[in-house]
């Protein structure tokens, strides 16, 4: 599988990220984590407005971008059904443990200096590189 290196756009992408993370702690003392803001949209806990706009924008930017720039970026998963299900479910259970997602402890949490959040990232970024190497290469890939 190859991957693209696009240092530009990903310059982009992680200033705003960083800007949209800011912005809500800023005006909400809120941080900007994926899984919060999508389970606080879905029951509600009288914050509801902001998380709906937060989604709706992190939503509707991708196509935004593709307006503007007239450039689409193609996502293809190389993966049967079952292991995209089976990897949304795992990363479910991790969510639930680990008190967070990456983006609430990768961007949020370590910009706070948490070590509760920076203890999580690397967690989560070796069982990454530890499930590639097995896919990839102990397993042979899908």
């Amino acid at each position: 599988m190859e991957t693209t290196f696009t240092p530009l756009q990903a310059l982009i992408g992680g200033a705003m990220i960083g800007l949209s993370a800011v912005s809500l702690m800023a005006l909400h003392g809120r941080a900007a984590g994926m899984t919060g803001i999508l389970s606080g949209a879905i029951m509600p806990k009288g914050d509801w407005n902001w998380r709906l706009a937060f989604l709706i924008g992190a939503i509707l930017a991708p196509g935004l971008i593709v307006l503007v720039t007239g450039v689409s970026v193609p996502f293809q998963a190389d993966l049967p059904p079952w292991a995209i299900i089976l990897g949304g479910l795992l990363v479910g259970v991790g969510v639930t443990f680990g008190g967070g997602c990456t983006s609430g402890h990768g961007v949020c949490g370590i910009a706070r200096l948490s070590s509760r959040s920076i203890v999580a990232t690397l967690t989560f970024m070796a069982t990454t590189f530890l499930t590639v190497f097995i896919v990839r290469h102990a397993l042979g890939g899908f």
